[in-house]
């Protein structure tokens, strides 16, 4: 399944290790979806895109990301810590954050959820499934399901 031609999303990816940024940008290049990606790479750099005092809550018609990819073992604020205050705000509560780890801990994926995540994906080891898998968020989550816009 091909993503429907739309204007291009943007997808904010949330992510410290600069291999795994390079392997999701690599994947996200070879879906040819038309994404627009921003990168914060740690706790503090994504708060700062949403609530700094030039993040995007302070902006009068800003596009808010249409995802956001979010791991969980972040430096200054953890993706938990992330995830609350997005969901703390009403101009963030509703952008689909789908928890993208290494951790399989049952507790991390319990807590992910009671904190309002989307979805929680455990990240593939190997390349190809790796694209694979951001190809199906990206069908998903642009395609089959239903959007609704975050109210600022």
């Amino acid at each position: 399944m091909r993503l429907v031609e739309q204007e291009p999303k943007t997808i904010l990816l949330v992510e410290d290790n600069p291999d795994d940024e390079r392997l999701a940008v690599r994947a996200l290049n070879q879906c040819h979806m038309g994404v627009n990606l921003d990168v914060a790479r740690d706790g503090a750099e994504a708060i700062e895109y949403f609530f700094g005092p030039n993040g995007l809550v302070h902006r009068e018609g800003a596009r808010y990301p249409m995802l956001v990819l979010l791991d969980l073992k972040l430096p200054k604020l953890s993706g938990f810590d992330v995830l609350e205050r997005l969901r703390a705000h009403p101009a963030t509560r509703r952008v689909p954050v789908v928890v993208l780890t290494l951790s399989d801990e049952e507790q991390d994926v319990r807590r992910a959820y009671e904190l309002g995540a989307n979805s929680y994906v455990r990240k593939p080891v190997n390349f190809e499934r790796f694209v694979e898998l951001v190809n199906q968020l990206l069908v998903y989550w642009f395609n089959v399901h239903t959007h609704t816009k975050p109210v600022p």
